[in-house]
């Protein structure tokens, strides 16, 4: 089951106090201030791995706390450094903060890495006060605290091809057939329940990923149905294969609804290529698929594709347009 969000508090750790000791040497005033500073605060650290592909960790541990910097020592022995957390995350993760929900950082590359928080820096000991006129301080300062923070992960897949579609529109059968993904497949709505991708392999060992989401209804983009908890996981894609059920009674409103609940949900929508498909070619007859395949839809400016995932039948001509599309960005 892919977790696809998270609350999380991190805190950098404190800085190490300087000490206050003194070195006990002859003809030295009461023997000299010897005092270390602290230890550096150790940092919350973040790295993307691609080995990762969900969020779960996170559900059981909700709290990531660095080491603090240990105490200054005599005889100008500096405390140690705290140690520092390094979390790993999915590529694809973004984090927020939780009170104002801005993006403060974009996983969008595998290992990429960022010190979120850093520690606080360790307190000077009373060796750095040393002056011709006061000879012995006995003072040193505090570390300084680590910064705190309570941030929201979320992850959105990295895919080249978004499947949108209604439920039964064929999207789970179309994945199974191009890619190695084996989704669940039965004839009733919301088969899938969560995110599936899928790698396509193409001519001369290239390849592409193809993410499958929930089926879409509609007023998705408010909450309604399943497919609007995952509608994120499209924002990145870089082509939108639009599948609708030819035995529908009239295509042009399902394309419609579905193109305004993905506007709805983001501007990013808006400008992505746009490839319409109608499914389930094996279960018409031929006069039908003539008029699918010269019908206008309106708002789309290219000639939709007709397939069967079942035979395969048109599959081969879709994967090179999808190909060419994914190329051209």
């Amino acid at each position: 089951m892919i977790i696809d969000y998270a609350k999380i508090y991190v805190k950098a750790g404190n800085g190490g106090p300087g000490a206050v000791a003194f070195r006990r040497e002859k003809f030295v005033a009461k023997g000299g201030p010897s005092g270390g500073n602290g230890g550096k605060g150790g940092d919350i650290i973040f790295v993307a791995d691609n080995n990762l592909t969900t969020l779960l960790d996170f559900k059981y541990r909700r709290k990531s706390i660095a080491e603090n910097g240990a105490s200054g020592e005599k005889s100008q022995k500096d405390g140690k450094d705290g140690e520092s957390i390094i979390i790993k995350v999915p590529v694809g993760t973004i984090i927020k903060d939780e009170e104002t929900n801005d993006v403060l950082v974009d996983f969008n590359e595998n290992g990429k890495k960022v010190i979120f928080l850093k520690g606080g820096i360790g307190g000077k000991g009373n060796s750095n006060f040393a002056t011709a006129t006061n000879q012995a301080p006995r003072y040193a300062q505090h570390g300084i605290e680590g910064k705190e923070m309570n941030i929201v992960l979320e992850l959105k897949l990295l895919a080249d091809v978004g499947l949108v579609g209604f439920p039964n529109a064929g999207k789970s059968t179309f994945i199974s057939v191009v890619s190695a993904a084996r989704p669940k497949i039965a004839d009733y709505p919301f088969t899938t329940l969560e995110p599936n991708l899928g790698i396509v392999q193409y001519k001369d060992f290239k390849s592409f990923v193809i993410a499958d989401i929930p089926g879409i209804i509609e007023g998705a983009h408010v909450g309604k149905g399943l497919g609007h908890k995952f509608l994120k996981h499209i924002e990145r894609t870089k082509v939108l294969l639009i599948l609708i059920d030819p035995t529908v009674e009239k295509p042009q409103n399902v394309y419609n609804v579905l193109l305004n609940e993905l506007i709805e949900f983001s501007d990013l929508m808006k400008d992505k290529k746009r490839v319409i498909v109608f499914t389930k070619s094996d279960l018409l007859s031929d006069k039908e698929k003539n008029k699918l395949l010269t019908k206008k839809i309106k708002n789309y400016d290219g000639i939709p594709f007709l397939i069967s995932s079942v035979t395969q039948d048109g599959t081969s001509n879709l994967i090179d347009a999808l190909w060419n599309l994914i190329e051209q960005r």
